[in-house]
C-alpha cells in the first residue's frame, strides 16, 4: 500500500469519511431524515442522518478499494471523485431548494471540489502505465 498514491488516499479518505459519517450522528438528534437542513458538524459542515449514511457508505467502498488492490482503488478513486466534483457543482444550485435532502451548505460544497480533485488527480494521474492487473512471482 505504501508503494501506491492511489491504494494511500482511497485508504486514508476511506477512514475519514467513515469517522465523519459516523460523528454526524452526534449532530443530528432530531434532524428529519431527508431534512433540507441540518446540524453542524464541526461547527461548519450541515449533515442530516440521509448525509451521514452517504458518509459511511463512500468511505466504506474507499477503505475497502483502497485495502484490497491498486485497480479496485483508482477505480473507486476516479468514481467516487466524479461523483462528488457532480455533487459539489450541483450543491450550489440546489442548497436552498426542496431538492437538498443532504442538507448541504456552502462549506460542503467547497469540502465535496476539494475531495474531488484529490481524487481524481491521484486516481487519474498517480499510477499511469504501470499495469495494475498483474500479480508479484516470487522465484
Amino acid at each position: 500500500m505504501r508503494s501506491s498514491p492511489n491504494r494511500l488516499v482511497a485508504t486514508i479518505f476511506g477512514a475519514v469519511y467513515l469517522v465523519v459519517g459516523a460523528l454526524g450522528f452526534a449532530v443530528t438528534g432530531g434532524v428529519g431524515f431527508i431534512a433540507t437542513e441540518g446540524g453542524l458538524l464541526l461547527g461548519i459542515f450541515e449533515v442530516n442522518p440521509l448525509h451521514n449514511i452517504a458518509h459511511l457508505l463512500i468511505g466504506a467502498a474507499l477503505l475497502i478499494g483502497g485495502l484490497s488492490s491498486v485497480k479496485a482503488a483508482k477505480t473507486v478513486n476516479v468514481i467516487v471523485g466524479a461523483a462528488y466534483l457532480l455533487l459539489g457543482i450541483v450543491g450550489f444550485f440546489i442548497a436552498d431548494t426542496g431538492a437538498n435532502i443532504l442538507a448541504l451548505n456552502t462549506a460542503d460544497h467547497f469540502l465535496h471540489l476539494a475531495s474531488a480533485l484529490v481524487l481524481l488527480g491521484v486516481g487519474l494521474g498517480a499510477e499511469r502505465g504501470v499495469n495494475t492487473n498483474r500479480t508479484t512471482r516470487t522465484a
